[in-house]
């Protein structure tokens, strides 16, 4: 799981991380640790309760809950490193407003023989947000190149069960059933099915939140560009905005961009294909009975 590109990657995100204020790793380590106690024990519980229904032996039950619990938290360290990422491009953009708001009071209240050092400050201030910039931009592009092929498993997995449980619930609710299943494992399908959906919805939203934060930084180098009317500042203003374009930020996992659109991509094609089998049950289900009715009205 760790391997050597892994722990250089988590040694770069500790860096960058380092300049955080405590309140934000606070707050994130909380959220954190809440998700991944509580995602580990529903797999335990679920892993425990399908195998004890299915009458497996204590080996069989261990092993499964090993590799559930192995691959949930290899998905959750890609999701960790995001939100990481996440409050960094977050804490660059406070620290532009503040430099917003400090820029707008020096211009009005400061007189100009005060004012130079202060320019010069802000000047290293702009410098050293546009190399932890550059660092985080990095980072997720290092990001993309180790986990791209994980995430995308990850989501064809997530695709192909919430598919196969679904037809299983359609087939199971379905009169005339063609597939009986047992009922005793009726619950723990929609319990597999949340877990899915659940592990999927988060890795998108994650990945397009952190998107979306590190985009806003655009508009605030935009507002700070407004508020000055400094020669220097604004040049190194400037540089930032190039520097902005040169990084997407998009997350990404083998050429598919993790973000909204593709998440709704995915609900297409799983409504699709759902509407799709629900389609040939009815219609299988009418042939069934058309025999049986005309096999009625021949005796009769």
């Amino acid at each position: 799981v760790l391997n050597n590109p892994r722990m250089h990657l988590l040694q770069t995100i500790m860096e960058i991380s380092s300049k955080l204020p405590p309140e934000s790793y606070q707050k994130l380590s909380r959220l954190i640790h809440t998700k991944d106690i509580f995602g580990s024990i529903y797999i335990i519980g679920l892993i425990s309760t399908y195998l004890y229904k299915n009458r497996s032996d204590i080996f069989t039950v261990i092993l499964s809950i090993y590799a559930n619990l192995l691959i949930f938290q290899m998905d959750m360290l890609y999701v960790n490193c995001v939100c990481v990422l996440k409050v960094c491009f977050k804490e660059i953009d406070n620290n532009l407003r503040h430099i917003q708001k400090f820029i707008v009071n020096s211009e009005q209240y400061v007189l100009t023989s005060y004012y130079e050092p202060r320019n010069s400050s802000l000047i290293i201030k702009l410098k050293a947000l546009k190399k932890q910039h550059m660092m985080t931009s990095n980072t997720v592009q290092i990001l993309n190149t180790i986990f791209s092929g994980q995430v995308l498993i990850t989501i064809l997995i997530a695709l192909i069960e919430i598919n196969l449980d679904i037809y299983c619930h359609a087939v199971e609710w379905h009169d005339g059933l063609v597939i009986n299943l047992n009922r005793q494992f009726s619950d723990l399908f929609l319990l597999g099915i949340i877990y899915y959906i659940a592990k999927t919805a988060l890795i998108f939203w994650t990945c397009e939140t952190t998107k979306n934060q590190a985009q806003e930084i655009r508009t605030t180098i935009h507002d700070v560009l407004n508020s000055t009317r400094d020669k220097p500042i604004k040049d190194e203003l400037q540089l930032f905005s190039l520097q902005l374009l040169h990084y997407k930020n998009i997350f990404s996992a083998k050429g598919f961009n993790v973000d909204a659109t593709f998440l709704v991509t995915i609900v297409g094609t799983i409504t699709t294909y759902m509407l799709i089998t629900l389609q040939f049950l009815i219609m299988s289900h009418s042939c069934d009975t058309k025999p049986v009715t005309n096999m009625s009205n021949i005796i009769s």
